[in-house]
This record gives C-alpha cells, structure tokens and sequence, in this order.
C-alpha cells in the first residue's frame, strides 16, 4: 500500500512549524519518519497535512548545561551515538541507543521522535523515564516543561497538544562515579524488544546502595520505572541476591499480551533483565566490568 493523499509543508523555524499546527486539521509532525512512513504507507496514519521539522536546525543540539545533558528533539539518534559529550556524561544512554533498530535507522531517527511516538519497547523512551527527563514542548502559548512521567500517558499516547511540537529533553545526569547497564531483549537484532531493562546505582561510603533507579520496557504500555525495588535497594549490599529480591518487584507490572509475546513471558522476562541489568551495573561500579 502508498500514503493516503495528503499536503506537504516544509518551515524552516519552530514558529512557522506551531503557526501551521494551530491552522491546518489532521495534521501530523514528520522527524526522523523511520516510525511515521510505515504508518502512512500501511494507512495506520492518515493525516491531511504532513509538516516537516527537518528543515528546523534550531531542534538538533547535543549540549550539557549544568548538571544536565540536554538534547534537541531533532538530534539524530546517530549523532547521539557519536556523541563523546554524551557517552562521557550519559554512558547508559549510548549503550540504549546502539540497540534502536540498524544503523540505517539511527541515522535518520531522532530522539524526538521516537519519545512522541512512544512505542512501549522504545530504547530512548526507557532512558527518558529511568532519569525523569524533563521535556520542553513548545505551543502558541510558549513554552511548558513535561516530567517525562506527566508526558508518557499510554500505549502511544503523549500529553502534546495538537498545537505543540517537542523541542528539547533535559537527562539530568547522574555523579561521575555510578554504575549503569542496560540489557534487551529481541529476537533478532534490530527487531523491537520483547522486553529490556535498565538500572542505575551509587554506593555510599559503607558499599551500600544509597541511590537506584530501575525501568524496563516492553513489558507494560509505557516504559515503566519500578520504585519499589528502588526503595528496598536503598541501604541495602549490592549483591546478587539483594537484586534478586528487588526484582520481583516487576511481577506487579500490567503486562501487554500480543502476537509477540504472552502477558506471562513478558513479566517473567522483564523480572529477569531487571535483575541482569542492576547485577551489572554493580559490577561496573565495582570495577569488575558486571559481567
């Protein structure tokens, strides 16, 4: 099958992109389009306007500022993958990225657009949730910043307005010193995950934990952080056997159930790759690689 007709538009600011949103029904945004041309083509998606941010460079930034890493929603998931600055400050991040699809895919993906397209199995929608990024959405009415939590709201659905376009994410960045992991699942490389997981950890002093963060993704509609095993981590020896406790925390995610995989697999699964990820996010925290 084609695209059902639809009429192009090219701006080349952000202003020009939200005027058009805020006059022209049934439209949709196109970035990257490694989401959004199957769609057309398959005529899941059928919009009458089709507004281009490519020509947009003000949306394609990678920069730090202060303790945050913040990227323009039209930065290229390659050149997030490239990016010394952000492997540096965000080594989890590069280790999601080189899992989105094939290289073809990254270097025309952005990371904008796969947070607004939020498919539950995303990679960099994981990463958005395990560092309660903070996102800017621009509209007529100016700018308004998102907690990713408030931003993801289900299965494919953000909390943008039709007249608003995302512009930048905020990472907040964790100490220098952190261990970090992040393991998914897939039948084939490049295929969307099944499951994965990602986690965060420091230690104290002590070698206790004194700060963790867990999210896995796949498994519910949204990527889904697990606050209880966050809790019982915190004081706790980053041992095996603490990580085995903590991950059956993730039994309690509502679990999606498709053609893909049963509800069953995907929380048993989930539950595993939670407790890979922290085993190895200790190990390199400990200097042992987590292997």
């Amino acid at each position: 099958m084609k695209a059902a007709p639809f009429q192009y538009h090219d701006p080349a600011t952000v202003e020009e992109a939200i005027s058009l949103l805020g006059r022209l029904e049934n439209a949709k945004l196109l970035a990257g389009g490694q989401s959004l041309m199957a769609m057309l083509n398959l005529r899941y998606a059928q919009p009458d306007h089709l507004i281009d941010l490519n020509r947009i460079a003000d949306l394609a930034f990678i920069r730090q500022e202060g303790d945050a890493l913040v990227l323009g929603a039209m930065t290229r998931q390659r050149d997030l993958e490239f990016s010394d600055l952000a492997r540096r400050t965000c080594p989890i991040l590069h280790e999601a990225v080189v899992n989105v699809g094939h290289r073809q895919t990254r270097n025309r993906g952005t990371i904008g657009g796969s947070l607004c397209h939020l498919d539950p199995s995303a990679e960099l929608a994981a990463m958005a949730a395990l560092h309660d990024a903070v996102l800017t959405v621009l509209g007529p009415g100016g700018p308004r910043e998102l907690p990713f939590k408030e931003f993801a709201l289900t299965f494919m659905t953000t909390a943008l307005g039709m007249d608003e376009l995302l512009a930048a994410i905020r990472i907040p960045l964790w100490p220098s010193r952190h261990g970090y992991a992040f393991i998914e699942f897939a039948r084939r490389h490049g295929d969307f995950a099944i499951a994965s997981s990602g986690a965060l950890l420091t230690i104290d002093p002590d070698g206790k934990i004194d700060r963790a963060a867990l999210v896995v993704g796949g498994v519910g509609p949204i990527p889904v952080r697990v606050p209880e095993a966050e809790q019982f981590l915190k004081g706790k020896p980053p041992t095996e056997a603490s990580f085995r406790e903590a991950a059956l925390a993730c039994q309690a995610i509502e679990p999606l159930d498709d053609i893909h995989a049963p509800a069953a697999y995907r929380v048993h699964l989930g539950e595993t790759l939670a407790r890979r990820a922290l085993v190895k996010a200790a190990g390199r925290l400990k200097g042992d690689g987590g292997q």
